[in-house]
């Protein structure tokens, strides 16, 4: 699964299970899957499990120390990010075709000027 195959299940996820910006950075940096939030998230049919967005605050504060990550990135701006990303990368590789392309034009016709040497010619030295 590509990286922006993931984000795209964290955006949907989001949506699914009410959680803002800092909780789905948290849940991520958990290592959590985002296609199987629904079990953790089911706290009105289980009344000892704690609500989600409060289990990913509860499990990142004990692993990390920290309240909220120090830099929070919504998944959009994210996926932007990887999209402009993608735009340079193509960019620079079809850059680098069409100088290779050039080169091998120019390399052609340089060849075509000089005669080869065919299988029956004798090469004086």
């Amino acid at each position: 699964m590509s990286p922006r195959e993931k984000l795209l299940l964290w955006k949907e996820a989001r949506k699914r299970h009410r959680l803002s910006d800092r909780q789905v950075q948290m849940a991520r940096e958990l290592g959590f899957d985002p296609r199987k939030l629904g079990k953790l998230d089911n706290h009105r049919q289980e009344t000892w499990k704690a609500p989600l967005p409060q289990h990913i605050e509860n499990l990142y504060l004990k692993r990390f120390g920290l309240e909220a990550p120090p830099c929070v990135k919504s998944v959009d701006e994210l996926l932007k990010e990887d999209e402009v990303r993608r735009r340079e990368l193509k960019k620079a590789k079809e850059a680098k075709r069409r100088s290779k392309q050039d080169t091998n034009t120019d390399e052609h016709n340089g060849a075509a000027d000089t005669p080869r040497p065919g299988p029956n010619d004798t090469i004086k030295t």
